[in-house]
């Protein structure tokens, strides 16, 4: 039973919940270590041919690549937790959202080395004592950063990125620190950059001249970001190509959801029950960030401490709602809002988990005045770049997977997502 405060009816049915404790999904941060679940043989490449290396002495270049919500950071958060806890790696966490220039770079680099040994404070606190010079006070809001000197120290971060990130190691050896763990993630603004680029080759590529006089330092260096960075990080420089072992974050299988869900619900006194586990995993279809807004909105709907099939049926719709208002782009959200295009967008959701699909397919079903509309919702949603021609004649493909589910649990709602789903695969609850 959930840990709430209820008040009962005469009948015993729960009438109101006064309140909740915290809830255990996190569709804005990456997930907590004590909640990850699943991507085993993903954790195990990089725990045995990065982290395994790098404890060894060798450096090792990963690029992690995935969809937009799929997990990456989570995972990059995880990898690094096991690294710092079972092989003495410093854990140095590096997001570039905001970066667009390579001194934005480097004052990022140096803000995370700051506020890193966040899964071993004593490394933390041992690195911000030789830096002083960038800190200020430690806070109930946290740690206060100098951020002038961080920007005039910034130049140097980029030019010289080993010799700081070795010198920081040197710091924390005596506590048993053994390499560092570098992680760089969001570099959307940077993929095109081809001083970006030529940066990573260059620390890849100093770092492997090994010399008696300026030993290799133990780095693993992991960038993050869909495949599209990647192969734009490759067309600014070549051999950016040639120095990553890529490792890919696919979507969650099933049993992960399932396995996801009990554990979130469970880690707060909640059940769950099997039919709401179908509905709520067939419509996250394996993304982590639908996974959470799904779970997150079960979570607050529920008024028993038992997630059922009706719970979950109003969560995909809450859940709808709010992946059109944060991933969606306002121009699309309000296009697929008119109700002359209901439903086609039906339609589309049908085609199972598809990417792509045939507009003679699309056709089949709908009425007349939905077939003269057909054209118009498909070059309306090219314009918005939401879809794009395929390889074969008829064929669209979808750019944004955000639409993707925004359509698939908006339509779900819209023919009765309770009915779809429990008439064929979900018993109905007692």
């Amino acid at each position: 039973m959930a840990n709430l405060d209820k008040k009962s009816t005469e009948n015993g049915s729960v009438n109101a919940i006064e309140s909740k404790g915290r809830s255990p999904f996190f569709p804005d941060q990456p997930v907590p270590v004590e909640l990850f679940v699943g991507r085993s043989a993903q954790i195990d490449h990089i725990m045995t041919r990065g982290v395994g290396q790098v404890a060894q002495g060798k450096p090792v270049s990963v690029f992690l690549e995935g969809e937009y919500g799929i997990g990456k950071t989570s995972f990059a958060r995880f990898t690094q937790w096991m690294a710092e806890r079972n092989n003495g790696l410093l854990g140095i966490y590096a997001t570039l959202e905001r970066a667009e220039t390579m001194d934005e770079v480097g004052a990022a680099v140096l803000e995370a080395t700051l506020r890193s040994g966040a899964y071993n404070p004593k490394l933390g606190e041992k690195i911000r004592e030789g830096m002083a010079k960038f800190v200020g006070q430690q806070s109930l809001f946290g740690l206060t950063i100098h951020a002038e000197a961080l920007r005039e120290e910034a130049p140097n971060i980029t030019r010289g990125l080993l010799p700081f990130l070795a010198q920081t190691l040197e710091r924390v050896r005596s506590d048993g620190a053994t390499g560092v763990f570098l992680v760089m993630d969001e570099i959307n603004g940077l993929a095109n950059n081809p001083k970006f680029a030529a940066f990573l080759k260059a620390v890849v590529d100093s770092n492997a001249a090994i010399s008696l006089e300026k030993p290799t330092l133990p780095l693993l260096l992991m960038v993050c970001g869909v495949e599209e960075r990647r192969r734009q990080l490759i067309a600014q420089h070549e051999s950016v190509g040639r120095i990553f072992d890529v490792v890919s974050i696919e979507r969650m299988t099933p049993e992960e959801m399932n396995d996801f869900f009990r554990k979130a619900f469970e880690s707060v006194h909640m059940t769950v029950d099997s039919s709401a586990l179908v509905v709520m995993a067939s419509l996250a279809a394996g993304f982590p960030k639908i996974m959470h807004l799904i779970g997150n909105a079960a979570y607050w709907l529920d008024r028993d401490g038992r997630v059922d099939l009706a719970d979950a049926i109003a969560a995909v719709d809450s859940a709808a709602e709010e992946v059109g208002k944060r991933y969606v782009n306002q121009q699309v959200y309000a296009a697929l809002h008119s109700t002359d295009y209901h439903s086609i967008l039906a339609k589309i959701a049908k085609m199972a988990a598809a990417d792509s699909f045939m507009k003679r397919d699309i056709e089949k079903g709908l009425t007349e005045g939905e077939k003269r509309k057909l054209n118009n919702f498909l070059q309306r949603m090219k314009r918005l770049k939401v879809l794009r021609s395929g390889d074969v004649q008829g064929e669209y493909v979808f750019n944004m997977r955000m639409v993707r589910f925004y359509i698939s649990m908006r339509s779900a709602r819209e023919i009765g997502v309770g009915e779809d789903f429990s008439s064929s695969a979900v018993p109905r609850q007692q």
